[in-house]
């Protein structure tokens, strides 16, 4: 039996959630780890940044592409956003 790798967030420490790349996406792999943590310093400081260089209300939380390794942000608009596609 495989076990299944543990991704952990590089700005909080919490693991990372499976979650399912929505259908049509430019993204080629199926699934990516997503820090769901609402209290991530990442995802926190997010909603400041957005609104004083974009003035929108929106953050964003640390991805990962377990296929390639590409880290990096993907936008958020409330802390539900995105939540209903992650894989238990």
């Amino acid at each position: 039996m495989e076990t299944e790798a543990v991704y952990k967030c590089p700005y909080c420490g919490e693991p990372m959630k499976k979650w399912r790349t929505p259908p049509g996406s430019t993204w080629t792999c199926k699934i990516q780890y997503i820090c769901f943590n609402d209290e991530c310093t990442y995802f926190v400081r997010g909603w400041k940044w957005m609104l004083e260089k974009y003035n929108v209300k929106a953050s964003y939380r640390h991805r990962l592409d377990p296929d390639t390794g590409d880290r990096g942000p993907i936008p958020v608009w409330s802390y539900d956003a995105l939540k209903d596609s992650i894989i238990e």
